[in-house]
């Protein structure tokens, strides 16, 4: 009984140490930053080193004593204690910063040097300084200040329009933040170093700017309430304690203030909610600020520290809108948990190079990982990205199409109030008549009141695309021998003459110009033994084509008392050449024997094409309104459509560009 006592009470004395180090530890971290602040720097390193002795697995402890030796200009301590940042955290670039600045210290400019830089200044602002040699040193500061102020200005075009000091605390616009570099040492010491060297080098001059004006974005997922510009503005982050939800503004910042950062920025109160032309650039600069981010922290609220591997599935923040960009747009990004820890404990210094993150990743949104690491913003597989956010939901209705500008490469204005649909269809609209792809049209599900063409939902791309039938080399090769001897030659060159001087898709007032390979339909006839609810099965039958099945929500009707002429329809196959096969030539003379080979392989084309052409396809069901007028009808399934005989498909289908509404 008496070893059992004495074990437990030795476990209640460990414990109870273990708290009073810990408390004694705070105590002197506390201390030595009112020792700091108070720029008592000695008494800052002897309360540090405290601290250390007591608890030395703490990055940060060895970072502030490091700090507090650079203010007493012992560049050997602080160098010593930035190795130990270093080793401690490899992905802090607090590390780094220290090291450098110690380093620099060691060697810095020589007194005298100084003395005589800070006085050649004062006299350069002497403009009528008579002194020929004051003229051309004034000549060289004008040509460094310009020069500096032009990269400044270059890399501010592309920076958010205002970022949270982390060492003050304080919000900036961006002539604020000149201001403080203007005020800066790296400034006096980049102006210094640009006029002792002739020529002027801009190589460190563009180094030197980008370093010190870098930021680091917030990707998270909004809470219920969330500070605002107007509850920080004039304000220091780190003091306010009443603004709900600061706390995460206030850790983001710190965060970045210990990997040696000096601006942050989070979507919540970094802008004016409330002014509709800076929402406007926001939105459509979103993409640019987080691709020239020095580094980008997803902040995972809800995924707790102890969960283990897989947990990026789980996670609110891979269904919002907004993020898709968030961690395509990086070329750094670091993950953290709800306690503001790496996540999965890696601390690889960009967690886009690690393997197993960025397989969850992969497993979690869909995307294959090279668009993870290495995204490009453009129009190319227009439909495999809107695949992408087909299951992203935002707050506010229309951003889930604002939320996609910056993937498609795309600038829009920015309508609050006009409506999903209608943000929905500006945007495929863009896509469609800029690129040409018409992917965009593949879609199962309702039809947008912006053009019938278009889906009402982005969940109408969540079905992967259809994609045509590919025949091997060798089977093509076989299809085209038969053809030769089946096809008449004029008919097939004629046709691929004819698909080949299509021009591209346009929109115009919201109505769809579109070329199409198009199949009258002679039949439509409903099926009455099956019971679909709201929906109806018609047998349909079009020139051409073999028989098949639609099953849509709408009602078709080829002939009705109250019309005096049948109803339309057609089933069309939207032309897109890309997909075909068709060459893109290049303008220029072409030689007798260059004339000969291509009037040979356009023979051989226009086989290859009618070969391709007699694949089974996804067809539009469209119906004819009034005049050359149509509307797509919308089907819950793909319609897949096959021509009856590839030896005469050329004969049975007509070629046309059709208003679609």
């Amino acid at each position: 009984m008496m070893s059992t006592i004495d074990d437990n009470t030795k476990s209640g004395c460990l414990e109870w140490s273990s708290a009073f180090k810990k408390d004694c530890t705070a105590r002197c971290v506390a201390k030595g930053e009112e020792a700091f602040a108070a720029s008592n720097y000695e008494m800052a390193v002897e309360l540090y080193s405290a601290a250390i002795r007591l608890d030395s697995s703490h990055d940060s402890f060895f970072a502030r004593r490091s700090t507090a030796y650079l203010a007493r200009k012992h560049y050997a301590e602080a160098l010593a204690d930035a190795d130990t940042v270093i080793k401690l955290s490899p992905s802090s670039r607090h590390g780094s910063e220290l090291k450098h600045a110690a380093l620099h210290g060691a060697q810095h400019l020589d007194k005298k040097a100084k003395e005589t830089f800070e006085n050649m200044l004062s006299k350069l602002k002497l403009t009528n300084a008579p002194d020929p040699q004051m003229r051309a040193l004034r000549q060289q500061y004008s040509e460094a200040e310009h020069a500096i102020q032009g990269v400044i200005d270059a890399h501010l075009e592309k920076a958010p329009l205002r970022l949270l000091n982390v060492s003050t605390g304080r919000l900036c616009n961006q002539g604020a933040q000149r201001h403080d570099f203007m005020e800066s040492k790296e400034y006096s010491e980049l102006l210094y170093s640009s006029m002792t060297h002739t020529p002027l080098q801009m190589k460190p001059i563009k180094k030197a700017v980008a370093k010190y004006f870098s930021w680091v974005m917030l990707s998270h997922r909004w809470d219920k309430e969330e500070p605002t510009l107007h509850d920080i503005q004039g304000k220091v982050v780190y003091e306010l304690k009443e603004v709900v939800g600061i706390e995460k503004v206030q850790m983001f910042c710190q965060k970045t203030r210990d990997m040696g950062y000096r601006w942050a920025w989070s979507d919540t109160c970094c802008i004016d909610q409330k002014n509709p032309a800076e929402v406007q650039r926001s939105v459509n600069s979103m993409f640019v600020w987080y691709r020239q981010s020095a580094l980008t922290i997803v902040y995972l609220s809800d995924v707790s520290p102890s969960i283990k591997s897989g947990a990026l599935k789980n996670s609110v923040w891979t269904t919002r809108g907004w993020t898709v960009q968030e961690f395509l747009a990086p070329i750094v990004i670091l993950f953290y948990h709800k306690d503001w820890d790496l996540y999965l404990d890696d601390r690889s210094p960009n967690h886009k190079e690690s393997p197993t993150i960025m397989e969850e990743l992969e497993h979690s949104t869909g995307i294959n990982a090279r668009a993870l690491v290495a995204f490009k913003p453009g129009m190319r597989g227009a439909r495999e990205r809107l695949h992408w956010a087909s299951r992203r939901i935002t707050t506010v209705p229309e951003d889930i199409a604002y939320s996609l500008f910056g993937i498609f490469g795309i600038q829009l204005p920015v309508l609050y109030g006009e409506m999903k649909q209608h943000a929905m269809g500006r945007l495929l609209q863009e896509i469609v008549a800029r690129s040409g792809d018409i992917t965009a049209l593949d879609w199962v599900g309702k039809p947008s009141e912006f053009n019938s063409c278009l889906p009402a939902e982005i969940t109408s791309y969540t079905t992967p695309p259809h994609k045509r039938s590919a025949l091997s080399a060798k089977e093509t090769q076989k299809s085209v021998s038969k053809l030769q001897k089946t096809v008449v030659m004029e008919s097939a060159l004629k046709l691929y003459a004819l698909l080949d001087s299509l021009s591209a898709p346009r929109f115009a007032n919201s109505r769809l110009h579109l070329p199409c390979i198009t199949f009258a339909i002679t039949e439509v006839k409903q099926k009455r033994d099956e019971d679909q609810g709201t929906h109806f099965t018609y047998r349909v039958k079009a020139d051409g084509l073999q028989d098949l099945s639609i099953i849509t929500e709408d009602k078709l009707v080829q002939f009705s008392p109250t019309r005096p002429t049948p109803q339309a329809f057609l089933l069309v196959s939207p032309w897109n050449r890309h997909d075909f096969g068709l060459p893109d030539f290049a303008n220029g003379a072409q030689g007798v024997k260059e004339q000969e080979q291509d009037d040979l392989d356009s023979r051989s084309r226009a086989l290859k094409l009618i070969v391709r052409l007699g694949q089974p396809f996804n067809a539009l069901l469209l119906a004819q309104q009034r005049g050359s007028e149509y509307k797509r009808i919308a089907s819950d399934h793909n319609i897949i459509a096959e021509v009856k005989s590839t030896t005469a498909v050329h004969d049975m289908m007509g070629v046309k560009t059709l208003e679609i509404l």
